[in-house]
């Protein structure tokens, strides 16, 4: 009944032995801890933490039950880009027609790209997103992909298929395993991307990638934690410790060690509730969950603990080495606040100032704090100064200022209340955890916080949380709805995730269910609801341990790397182009001698966040797309953006859209055929035989880049307009359509790329537009590329906005401008020059409601101020807004886009601030880029702006009738932030000035 736990941190290594007949003693059942510097060889730590404890407690390695292991090792190999340690990888996606337009390694920095990019194929296969498949697995053309992989030496292979996560039935990711084991041998190491993220293709792709990248190093490295064991005569199963809190097997982490990367703070947070006893707590009950704050040498990690004892998951991404990923990991924010921050004071008197961190003296704290003799005044001096704790001397800080000391305390303490109220999930004072070996500078009341427990053995919880982390196993799939009684579902589905959880080593009588999520997918009609749902328990004893084999590999983990393998990797001579740093503010645009615009990556980054800022919250993210047309340009296509007034009024531009619902634009990603394909059979219908150029219905949002891509990809212009000005969630809601004017709506098609296409000719209504075509989308899988009647130039310019493909370009060099020169605090107003319209309000999130109806989410956020000392430096800061009460309140209902702005006063009658058709956009403080609806979050620190729009919406009664308050049930009228600026065109102003940047 004795179990050790190791977690090889980046400063120390700590161990633990723990006897589970005494867990419920005080000490809970700790027998022996060691703390430790990090060895460069973590096996040579790991074997110091074990002998340590097992000489210490003098307990037999017989009696140890299992040893389990968190380490840093693998994720250090991805973040350093080691050439040493990583291989180059070969992606086979099922997809069928789709998604080649997003290649696999399209977002991956350049090096690690040039690193890990070794053959790239696209096969048949996949399914949509009600389990259908896209198109069966073609074996023959597998076995075609398996031999130019043989002939180009790669050992490491990842299958990745579209909705992969929905396939029970093992058809594709799966069938199409062994497939490519059978061609090139058991030794070949290939990786089902079903096994490592979730819903998002790009992002589980490249988890899966990273993945497959570092197998050789990982089997090697688990190799020699075994060899370790037996130096030590341990005959125990060995175990790593996972990101979510639970344990894998030695052999299923050698297979997926994406899955450990960020165990360190989860196992500190599974300690922090064991030691505290929380970990056996029902998990029904309703609190809100307990906080977590780890505080090191040199940084703090918050995160919290859910009632089920387990860390809160992370949202939709995680980045790695700048690689977006979506494989499950614990959502926790680290700040520079340690025992080794250091302590800055300037000036003098009332007019002194006392900062702490973020620099750090860390793991050299014990020789160069004023405590211990050094000459850097520390966090740890401070709270000795102030006799809070006893360590070294403190006759050594006895001379520190009394009002030096106050003061940095209140800095401490006000940094540790800002980071913790951004990780809680209502106003309510919670329960915090406190530990970690720098824990003695946090104060013993913190604003926010009921009550305060720091835990014995608070020091090495990270090692505590890996000896008694449980096993899970979790079921995370979409299914329809309709016609099915969800609690029978999703029972089925709890059975299954227990099943999951005892094949993976828990004990079946002590698994519980510890969550259940149900989320229904956005515009989608046929109640497609993703249902997450995770068991847990405690591990069995197994007899023997789990051992795994040698790889053939050159990795020497003794040394590091084999000389050969050094010296091979250094001929390979990597030529990746340098980052150089533009300036923004003297960058400019490629205007060509014919007046047409030549977009360049920054210009088309700048104009993505544009399109973001005027989604008002809706159309989509707009990463996607700009990935898609960013790989254009570095493939050498053009992106050529044209002025209304320099193209004739009977020019023709197709209007390039997608319709579908967010989950499977970011699963089933474009392929290039679907809008061109819906394009081309209306352009047949009609009778037109060619056309200029491409225009979006939608600037806000993904669909503002769309023609881009549409463009780029037929040799075509994009006009330097679109016929909305914002993002509206109705088909309908196009200028063309609120003016009801002849052909504004259809003839129309949608396509789904795989040849079905529906041409509609006409319409009783223009809501009918809506319903048939989203109806028909459904059927595709829920995406369909879409265009509707094309428009000359003049009629764009009558029936549309102009120039807002500029605008959009404005507003995010606005943005990019302001982040360079480290002025988060000066966007909104920046941004406000760009459009007129008005500040609102700055606070953080406190509350969000959501409900799908007919396939649209609506909802609405509600939003505090932030008080003077919840303020962070570098954020955007509270400026001449509508209200600073503490007590007041800003709500925005939203059906996918922002809708109004209601100002809330205790005892006043709400007040109406703005509303639809005029531009509601949630910044996030932090960063300055826009929020869409689907990231609203309690805590998160916002910035409301709203921007003047365009008056066909806003002083026509037929704008106002389509698009403003009454089209959404809303009995308010509409008054005006501001007046419209006309967007000034980019090529106006840069052509005179010459080109090129």
């Amino acid at each position: 009944m004795y179990r050790i736990g190791v977690d090889v941190g980046g400063t120390n290594t700590d161990g633990v032995l723990v006897d589970l007949t005494q867990r419920l003693d005080p000490n809970r059942g700790i027998v022996a801890f060691f703390k430790a510097p990090t060895t460069p060889n973590v096996s040579e730590g790991i074997t110091s933490a074990v002998r340590h404890v097992l000489e210490e407690s003098k307990i037999p390695p017989s009696q140890i039950a299992s040893l389990s292991i968190g380490t840093t090792a693998f994720i250090n190999a991805v973040l350093e880009a080691d050439s040493r340690r990583l291989q180059k990888v070969a992606v086979i996606r099922l997809c069928g027609p789709y998604t080649r337009q997003c290649p696999p390694f399209i977002d991956f920095p350049p090096r690690l790209k040039k690193l890990l990019e070794g053959y790239v194929a696209y096969l048949d296969g996949g399914l949509q997103i009600d389990g259908r498949e896209i198109a069966s697995l073609d074996e023959k053309h597998l076995v075609r992909e398996c031999e130019v992989i043989r002939e180009r030496g790669l050992k490491n292979v990842v299958i990745c298929g579209v909705f992969s996560p929905l396939d029970t039935e093992s058809k594709h990711e799966e069938a199409a395993k062994k497939i490519v084991q059978r061609e090139l041998g058991l030794s070949i190491n290939v990786v089902c991307s079903r096994d490592v993220g979730q819903m998002g293709l790009l992002e589980r792709e490249n988890a899966s990638i990273l993945n497959a990248s570092i197998l050789t190093f990982a089997q090697r490295t688990i190799y020699g934690f075994q060899q370790a064991m037996h130096e030590l005569k341990l005959t125990c199963p060995l175990y790593l410790t996972q990101n979510d809190g639970t344990l894998t097997s030695a052999s299923t982490a050698a297979r997926l060690p994406i899955r450990t990367f960020a165990s360190g703070p989860t196992n500190s947070m599974r300690g922090a509730a064991y030691l505290a006893g929380l970990d056996d707590v029902d998990s029904e009950r309703e609190d809100r969950g307990t906080v977590v704050v780890d505080i090191g040498g040199t940084t703090t990690d918050v995160g919290v603990l859910l009632p089920s004892g387990f860390p809160r998951q992370a949202g939709a991404f995680i980045e790695v080495a700048g690689v977006r990923t979506n494989f499950s990991m614990a959502d926790v924010q680290s700040i520079a606040l340690g025992g080794g921050s250091r302590i800055g004071v300037t000036g003098e008197g009332d007019d002194q100032r006392v900062t702490v961190g973020p620099t750090s003296v860390g793991h050299t704290l014990p020789q160069n704090a004023k405590v211990f003799g050094g000459n850097d005044l520390t966090a740890t001096d401070v709270v000795v100064a102030a006799g809070l704790a006893e360590i070294g001397d403190a006759r050594l800080v006895a001379s520190i200022p009394p009002k030096t000391v106050s003061k940095a305390q209140s800095v401490i303490r006000r940094t540790l209340e800002r980071i913790i109220d951004k990780m809680k999930t209502s106003p309510d004072d919670i329960h915090v955890l406190l530990v970690g070996g720098g824990s003695i500078i946090s104060s013993d009341t913190l604003k926010g916080v009921a009550k305060i427990t720091c835990p014995p053995f608070y020091s090495v919880a990270n090692a505590v949380g890996a000896a008694m982390a449980k096993v899970a196993g979790e079921v995370d799939t979409i299914e329809i709805l309709q016609g099915r009684n969800i609690v029978e579902v999703v029972d089925s589905f709890k059975q299954r995730a227990i099943e999951y959880a005892v094949q993976a080593g828990a004990d079946r009588d002590t698994v519980k269910i510890v969550e259940v999520s149900n989320l229904p997918v956005q515009y989608v009609t046929n109640q497609a609801t993703r249902i997450i749902v995770k068991a847990a328990g405690d591990l069995r004893v197994a007899d023997g341990a789990d051992s795994i084999s040698p790889p053939e590999a050159d990795i020497d983990i003794q040394e590091g790397v084999n000389p050969e393998v050094a010296r091979r990797f250094s001929e390979l001579n990597f030529k990746v182009e340098e980052h150089v740093e533009v300036d923004y503010q003297a960058y400019k645009p490629n205007i060509k001698r014919d007046r047409s615009w030549s977009l360049s990556e920054i210009d088309l980054e700048w104009v993505a966040e544009g399109c973001g800022i005027l989604g008002c919250g809706g159309g989509g993210s707009p990463y996607p797309p700009f990935l898609v047309a960013r790989q254009m340009l570095r493939e050498d296509k053009e992106i050529i953006v044209v002025d209304p007034e320099d193209v004739p009024a009977e020019s023709i531009f197709v209007r390039c859209t997608f319709m579908g619902s967010p989950s499977v634009m970011n699963e089933r990603l474009q392929g290039g055929g679907e809008i061109t394909s819906s394009a081309r059979a209306l352009l047949k219908h009609l009778g037109l035989n060619d056309f200029a150029g491409t225009v979006s219905d939608e600037i806000g949002g993904g669909n503002g880049i769309q023609p881009m891509i549409v463009a780029a990809e037929l040799g075509k212009v994009v006009l330097d307009a679109d016929l909305m000005g914002r993002a509206y969630p109705n088909m309908y809601q196009t200028l063309p359509g609120a003016f009801n004017i002849p052909g504004g709506l259809t003839p129309c098609a949608i396509s789904d790329g795989v040849g079905n296409t529906i041409i509609m000719p006409t319409a009783s209504d223009r809501t009918s537009v809506e319903h048939i075509l989203r109806a028909a989308t459904t059927e595709m899988g829920s995406r369909s590329g879409v265009c509707m009647a094309p428009k000359t130039r003049k009629l764009c310019q009558d029936y549309g906005v102009t120039r807002t493909v500029s605008q959009a370009w404005r507003l995010g060099r606005a943005v990019a401008i302001s982040r360079q020169v480290n002025n988060l605090k000066g966007i909104p107003a920046s941004i406000l020059k760009v459009q007129n319209g008005k500040c609102l309000f700055v606070g953080k999130i406190i509350e969000v409601q959501r409900e799908v109806r007919k396939g649209f989410t609506w909802g609405s956020v509600s939003i505090s101020p932030l008080g003077h000392d919840e303020e962070e430096d570098g954020a955007i800061s509270q400026q001449e807004t509508i209200s600073t009460d503490p007590e007041d309140r800003l709500v925005i209902p939203f059906q996918n886009e922002n809708l109004c702005v209601y100002l809330e006063r205790p005892g006043k009658q709400k007040e109406t601030v703005v509303t639809v058709p005029d531009l509601i956009t949630v910044l996030d403080s932090q960063t300055g880029s826009a929020l869409m609806t689907p990231e609203y979050k309690y805590g998160l620190r916002v910035t409301v702006i709203a921007m003047a729009g365009d008056p066909k919406w806003s002083q026509t009664p037929e704008g106002l009738a389509c698009g403003g308050p009454a089209a959404f049930g809303l009995s308010d009228s509409f008054h005006g932030v501001a007046e419209y600026k006309t967007p000034r065109s980019v090529i106006e102003e840069y052509s005179a000035s010459g080109s090129g940047h």
